[in-house]
């Protein structure tokens, strides 16, 4: 079989309806719009969930329930393998730097420093939370990890 051999199966492939070209065709003059009305103008329709006027489903329906998603804390999670990547050995690790690093952006509540991936440079980390596979990490090529609350 060579490329020139492909071709879809059969039936998979359809003429693309011609509307609006003459009477003979079965889809000339209104095109399979009907006689006048809103859906046979162009532009012309309702939005998704108009019901005609009448009260619609997402408003009868009562309203219930709470959640607290617009008020939980937002933590910026930031690995030691991305910390490898941009900072030298012996530098100090602080939002002000993850920010100048391109690794923190936005509104946050705090800094995380979790455990994936390796590290092999000395760093002074001060972050909000650390986890302990990664102060093990940072602990072992000899950095500090110091963790403000």
């Amino acid at each position: 079989m060579k490329l020139h051999d492909l071709k879809p199966n059969p039936g998979a492939k359809h003429r693309r309806k011609r509307l609006g070209v003459g009477e003979s065709s079965g889809q000339g003059k209104t095109s399979g719009r009907g006689h006048k009305g809103q859906k046979s103008r162009s532009g012309g329709g309702v939005r998704p969930g108009f019901e005609g006027g009448q009260m619609p489903l997402h408003r009868r329906l009562p309203k219930k329930g709470f959640s607290n998603v617009r008020f939980r804390a937002k933590i910026a999670i930031v690995n030691v393998s991305q910390l490898e990547e941009k900072f030298e050995d012996g530098a100090t690790v602080n939002e002000a730097a993850l920010r100048v690093a391109g690794l923190v952006k936005g509104r946050i509540d705090a800094v995380k420093v979790l455990g994936n991936g390796d590290l092999s440079i000395k760093l002074t980390v001060v972050a909000d939370a650390v986890s302990a596979s990664a102060r093990e990490k940072i602990e072992k090529t000899g950095g500090s990890v110091e963790v403000s609350a």
